[in-house]
C-alpha cells in the first residue's frame, strides 16, 4: 500500500492511530514502538524513508471533526489514502480527494489475527511480519507483554 501510494504522491504521511493507547489487547505497543516498527518494515523493503512521515495521532470520538483534527497533527496534505468507507467519506466531506489503494488479503494480514496467534503461542505470526519487526518484538518481549495483558501464562 505504501509503495502504491508513493507512486502517486511525492511524500506520504503514515498515521499511527490511537496513539494515546498502549498495553491493551488492541494496542499492546506504545505509539513510539509502533512508529519504529513501521519505519523498520519500510526500511527493510527498501522504501525511501526520506519521503515518509510517520506520525502518531491520538483518537477523538467525533467522526465529523476527525479529518480537521488530523490536519492539526500532520503536515499539509492534498489526498487521503484509504479503503475504509467511513474514512473515505470523512476525507471527501472535508474537501479532500481520496486515493483508494488496491485490496490486500485482510484475512491473512490482520493485526487482530496476528495478535491472536501471538497470544496462543503460535509462531506462524513470525512469517506474517518483516524480519526486522519480528526481531524488534523479540527484543522488547512483545509476545510476553501481550500474553500478560490478556492474562495468559
Amino acid at each position: 500500500m505504501v509503495r502504491w501510494a508513493l507512486e502517486r504522491v511525492d511524500e506520504l504521511i503514515v498515521v499511527i492511530g490511537t496513539a494515546q493507547e498502549s498495553h491493551t489487547v488492541v494496542n499492546p505497543f506504545t505509539a513510539g514502538e509502533r512508529v519504529l516498527m513501521v519505519r523498520l518494515a519500510l526500511k527493510e523493503v527498501g522504501v525511501d524513508l526520506n519521503r515518509i512521515y510517520v506520525i502518531p495521532v491520538p483518537d477523538i470520538l467525533m467522526n465529523s471533526a476527525w479529518v480537521h483534527y488530523l490536519a492539526m497533527y500532520v503536515p499539509k496534505f492534498k489526498f487521503g489514502v484509504a479503503r475504509n468507507p467511513l474514512v473515505i467519506r470523512l476525507f471527501k466531506e472535508a474537501g479532500y480527494d481520496v486515493l483508494i489503494p488496491p485490496p490486500y488479503d485482510r484475512t491473512k494480514y490482520s493485526s487482530t489475527r496476528i495478535r491472536r496467534l501471538m497470544i496462543s503461542d503460535d509462531a506462524s505470526w513470525r512469517g506474517l511480519l518483516p524480519r526486522s519487526v519480528v526481531e524488534f518484538l523479540d527484543e522488547i518481549k512483545g509476545v510476553e507483554r501481550l500474553r500478560q495483558i490478556v492474562g495468559v501464562d
